[in-house]
Parts: C-alpha cells; sequence; structure tokens
C-alpha cells in the first residue's frame, strides 16, 4: 500500500500531544492502513504501545465497554507515555468516556471511525477541544496511479470517473471482481451499517431514497424533490423522513453537499446545496447496460480533488447562471466550470457565458475532457488529464509529469 504523506503529515505535529487524533471518513477509504502507517513510525522509537481494531470480535468479545478498555490498557501498558490506537472504536458502549479518561494519564490516543458522530455535539462538548479531526478520502488520481504501478499496473482515467478510488478495489486485475467487490463494499456501507445502526423499519423506502440520491450525484437536490420521486415512483413518506435519512448518509460520509453562494446575498443560502458521493463507483453500480454518467462523475471527481488539495467549495450564483465551483484557500478565488467536452459550439457557449460579470480579480477556470486548449484571455482552460496531476490550481504541469 502506498505511503499517505498527504494525510500524515498534517498528523505527525500532534503525535506527541494528549489532543485526542480522531481520523474519520468513509469506510474502506484507507484509515487502518494509516493508522498503521503511523504506528510504524512511532514504534522506531518506543514499544510503549497498544493497537486494537474494534471490527475484530476477538477484541470486542472481551472488551465491550469504556471500563473495560481503560483496565486492558492500565494492565499492558509500559511505564512513560503510552500511544494508544483505536481502529472503528465508535463501535464500542461509552467510547467517549474511555478516551476522555485515558488522555489524562499520559497516553496519547489515536483514533478511527466511520461515522460523522465521533465529531458529534455531545461528544466535543465532553472533551472541551481536547481533539484534532482529520477526514480521510478515497484515493485521488494521482494516488490511484501510484499505488498502480507498485501493483505493475495501469489505471485510465476512465476507469478512474467510472469506477472511482477506493484503495482495495484497484488490487483486483479482473473488472467483474472489481465489480464484485465493490457492490459487497456498497451492501456494507451504504445498507447494511446503516440500516442496522438506525434500525431503520422501512428497508423497502430507505433502499429507493439511498439509489435515488447516489444517482443524483453533481445534481441540485432537495428533500421536496426527492420526496416527489418517492411518492410518484414508490410509496408516500414524509419530508421528516427524508431529511432523516439524509443524514444519516451524510453522518457516514456517503455524501456531503456543496452550498450555494449567491451574487445578491454575498453569502451561502443553506436551503440550496449540490449532492456529492464520497466515490463515483457509488453511482456507477447503479447504472444499467454499462451506461455510465461520465458527464456527472466528471464534476464529482473534480470536487473531490478540490478538496483534497484543500480548497472550500461553494457552488456560485452568477445572478442566476450557475458556475460549478467558487473554490477558494489562501485567500484566492477561482470560478471553475466542469464540463465533458465543449468541442460543440453550444457547449462552449454555454460555460463560457456562464463567466459574465465574475470578480476580475479571480481566476476563471474551464476543466473539460478535451486534448484541444480552449483558453482565452480571460478563461483559462485546464484538460483534465492535466488537472489529475496538480497539487494546486496555480500549478503549470510540466510535460515530464505526463508521462
Amino acid at each position: 500500500m502506498i505511503y499517505r504523506e498527504h494525510y500524515i503529515k498534517p498528523i505527525r505535529e500532534f503525535y506527541d500531544s494528549d489532543l485526542i487524533k480522531i481520523i474519520t471518513g468513509i469506510r474502506r477509504s484507507g484509515k487502518s492502513i494509516l493508522l498503521e502507517q503511523i504506528m510504524q513510525e512511532i514504534q522506531k522509537r518506543t514499544d510503549n504501545i497498544i493497537f486494537m481494531n474494534f471490527e475484530d470480535k476477538r477484541v470486542t468479545a472481551n472488551i465491550s465497554n469504556a471500563d473495560m478498555l481503560i483496565e486492558y490498557v492500565e494492565k499492558h501498558r509500559k511505564k512513560g507515555k503510552c500511544y494508544l490506537f483505536f481502529d472503528e472504536i465508535q463501535v464500542l458502549d461509552r467510547w467517549q468516556d474511555a478516551c476522555r479518561t485515558l488522555r489524562l494519564y499520559e497516553c496519547s490516543l489515536f483514533i478511527t471511525g466511520s461515522n460523522s458522530k465521533l465529531l458529534s455535539g455531545e461528544f466535543t462538548k465532553e472533551l472541551s477541544g481536547r481533539y484534532v479531526s482529520f477526514r480521510i478520502r478515497p484515493f485521488v488520481y494521482k494516488e490511484i496511479l501510484e499505488y498502480a504501478r507498485e501493483l505493475g499496473r495501469q489505471i485510465s482515467i476512465t476507469d478512474y470517473l467510472i469506477w472511482g478510488g477506493f484503495p482495495q478495489r484497484i488490487e483486483f486485475n479482473n473488472p467483474d471482481a472489481q465489480i464484485r467487490y465493490l457492490n459487497d463494499l456498497d451492501d456494507t456501507i451504504v445498507m447494511n451499517d446503516l440500516m442496522r445502526r438506525y434500525r431503520i423499519r422501512k428497508e423497502s423506502l430507505f433502499r429507493n431514497l439511498v439509489n435515488f440520491v447516489l444517482r443524483s450525484n453533481s445534481r441540485i437536490i432537495s428533500a421536496k424533490s426527492i420526496h416527489d420521486y418517492i411518492k410518484r415512483e414508490h410509496e408516500s413518506c414524509s419530508v421528516n423522513t427524508i431529511m432523516k435519512y439524509l443524514g444519516y448518509l451524510e453522518e457516514a460520509y456517503i455524501i456531503e453537499s456543496a452550498k450555494r453562494y449567491s451574487t445578491k446575498t454575498k453569502r451561502e443560502l443553506s436551503y440550496y446545496a449540490k449532492i456529492y458521493n464520497a466515490d463515483v463507483a457509488l453511482n456507477s453500480l447503479r447504472c444499467m447496460d454499462n451506461r455510465f454518467d461520465l458527464t456527472h462523475n466528471l464534476e464529482n471527481v473534480i470536487y473531490n480533488e478540490l478538496l483534497y488539495m484543500g480548497y472550500k467549495i461553494w457552488v456560485y450564483d452568477n445572478a442566476g447562471k450557475e458556475i460549478d465551483f467558487l473554490a477558494q484557500r489562501d485567500n484566492k478565488k477561482y470560478f471553475i466550470q466542469v464540463a465533458y467536452s465543449v468541442a460543440e459550439e453550444k457547449a462552449y457557449t454555454r460555460e463560457m457565458e456562464a463567466f459574465i460579470g465574475t470578480d476580475n480579480l479571480s481566476q476563471k477556470i474551464l476543466i473539460t475532457n478535451d486534448d484541444i486548449d480552449y483558453s482565452t484571455s480571460i478563461v483559462r482552460h485546464i484538460k483534465l488529464k492535466d488537472f489529475l496531476l496538480m497539487n494546486d490550481l496555480d500549478e503549470i504541469i510540466k510535460p515530464s509529469q505526463l508521462t
């Protein structure tokens, strides 16, 4: 497995801190591997380390609550600072109490979880700010290329646009094996985990809602639009139920939303958002007859890559014309339009006209899968194959990077 320095570097500064290091993200995005890599670094200077995987029944059969965990640590730790690594700790009863107690006794805690309730208001209030959190995501394309080289394989951009970046799927050479793995993963993280965790009784309703939402990535979505679809196609349900189910998907890091920033109000509009999937495979698995939604998956991929680069993102309302992204980092703003292709004049005109009237001090960027350079004196065109190798939007790709 590749070494994910992009994520480890900011965590490294807190190795010896008494702040609890919380590593979150969707299941199978690489949190456990990252935890192992951090542990390997610390093992170079101490053996006072305790690791527990709470998805391992051998662990949960013997440690089922906070008191038992504290007792185990006190019995097995050595003198001096002890480094504790707890994988998927949210399954433990009263795990918050254990973390709050252990950090007071010369322990450095690293915990992972696939549920945003690790960062719930109740937990953070109990800790009084005694934690730092880090979000881990599936592979971006640069990481896929690195891992593929390690495995002696090649992964195309089209493959990435369809099947995304869940790390383990790249280990399978056979496409059918990859799809089987992704289907099983989808069943686990989207359906089984959530239905069991939240005791969802209306299984058919929940499955229909999830399928609709994950097929609708990179689109404007609301509780009302989902309600209308469910009512028309399947069964009746309340808007409150839909909002609750959407909350479950966000808590498990399966989806997230980009809010709209309006030129009229100069602020975020909380009632308007686009939904993006944590990984585009969650859309492609729901496509029939290989009719994959490359257009919306492309926008979803750009969203995920921009987040990886460290940009804060909004959907931008330019006086009624939507710009896909307003990206901001280090006090720099970028207006970004995304299209699969602008080879046709109609598509070119539509994408370019969206920039009219925008702030002249901010860079305007068009990202497409075209090989022809469509840059103008006002708009910078970035080819998708170049963008996927960039670390920030100001970077100029050199020819050597493309080989």
